[in-house]
């Protein structure tokens, strides 16, 4: 006599798949917690500068000689109101050269001062270093924030918020922690990783979509990340410029230049690559939402032909927002008169190419892995789930 098995529920196959994500993305993002603990900056070096900020106003503003009485002009003589500082109210006069590189300044512009902490009365122990902008600058803010809420309402105040998260990770993580001596890459690393799970699921909320978009990013920078090292090594690249030394110096304290290099790719890599995983993952849902009938194989086949358009546009970004970066870097090399050859190979300008094509791989790369992730989650989801 045959025993019939019993009736028990068969277990969704979307389930199963939460539950992979679940087991993949849990110690991940453990770990990126362990790694803030871990990495989470102490005291770190006081602020180098002796000189404090003095906004002021410039009332008056005449051509004068640089050395007094000696008729060979060449300096200009403004007359600048203090706003605040040690003597709000009072006006000095700074001699500031005209030369190319010098800004022009005009009756009427709001200027920075550096106040050396000398005798207060003494116009020497001030000099003349930027404009204010903070005017210009919180109105551009003001109209970024109004065009993201007005074309993304609700979602819209999301990103401005996750905005504000990505900014507060960099500015009380990141940057001090790098600056206490912990390794540059492991910070960055780790903090790409907290912006990378607080942004996501503050942004698009917690969901099998949202997750494989946080999968696809993670294994991207992954990528990136081993990329990197191994070709800023294979190139040998010091990671050594400018704003590096002047770094240096300032900290009197040896500072892993290449991982700062490396550093610096991962985290501008990072808000590239969540645009086209987010993308891939919305496109592949969509497709399923509009055919439930459709496969795994046909879903990672109909997003990849939007993902070929995509990372072509995303890739020429990229390139384009390095290229800008550099452009003066670009344009003194042009005028070296050396073959481009010789000035590809050089220090400068073999980081911008390593940095770009290793950032350029990541990002292709990220478009199959994402999808195909996207498209077996997806096609596993029940029809009640795609519309969440």
């Amino acid at each position: 006599m045959l025993h019939s098995a019993p009736c028990v529920p068969a277990v969704p196959a979307g389930r199963r798949v939460r539950l992979l994500i679940a087991a993949l993305l849990v110690p991940c993002a453990l770990a990126t917690l362990v790694g803030v603990v871990l990495l989470w900056p102490g005291t770190g070096p006081q602020p180098v500068s002796t000189q404090t900020p003095v906004r002021g106003e410039v009332t008056a503003a005449r051509a004068t000689d640089c050395t007094p009485g000696s008729g060979e002009g060449g300096c200009a003589a403004l007359v600048i109101r203090m706003d605040d500082g040690p003597l709000p109210g009072r006006e000095l006069v700074q001699i500031v050269p005209v030369e190319p590189s010098t800004p022009t300044f005009g009756v009427g512009d709001d200027v920075v001062l550096a106040w050396s902490g000398g005798d207060p009365t003494d116009p020497g122990s001030y000099q003349v270093v930027d404009f204010q902008r903070g005017g210009a600058l919180g109105w551009l803010t003001v109209l970024f924030a109004a065009a993201v809420l007005l074309l993304g309402r609700w979602r819209g105040l999301l990103a401005l918020g996750a905005l504000v998260l990505s900014f507060v990770i960099l500015l009380a993580f990141v940057l001090p922690a790098i600056l206490d001596g912990r390794d540059p890459l492991a910070v960055a690393v780790t903090g790409s990783g907290l912006i990378m799970f607080a942004v996501l699921y503050l942004t698009h909320g917690p969901s099998a979509r949202t997750s494989t978009a946080v999968l696809g990013t993670l294994l991207s920078l992954a990528l990136i990340g081993a990329l990197g090292t191994a070709f800023s090594a294979a190139a040998r690249l010091t990671g050594i410029d400018d704003q590096t030394a002047t770094l240096i110096a300032s900290l009197g304290t040896g500072v892993d230049a290449r991982g700062l290099l490396l550093a610096g790719v991962v985290i501008g890599a990072l808000g590239v690559l969540d645009d086209v995983t987010v993308t891939q993952t919305s496109a592949v849902w969509e497709l399923r939402r509009a055919d439930p009938t459709m496969s795994a194989a046909g879903l990672f086949t109909a997003a990849m032909r939007i993902g070929r358009d995509h990372v072509a546009s995303a890739v020429n970004t990229l390139v384009l927002a390095y290229a800008g970066a550099s452009l003066p870097l670009l344009l003194l090399f042009s005028l070296s008169g050396q073959g481009l050859s010789d000035v590809v190979t050089t220090q400068a300008v073999a980081t911008e190419v390593v940095r770009t094509l290793v950032g350029s791989i990541g990002l292709v790369a990220s478009v199959p892995i994402t999808t195909a992730l996207a498209a077996v989650v997806a096609s596993r989801e029940e029809p009640a789930a795609l519309a969440r």
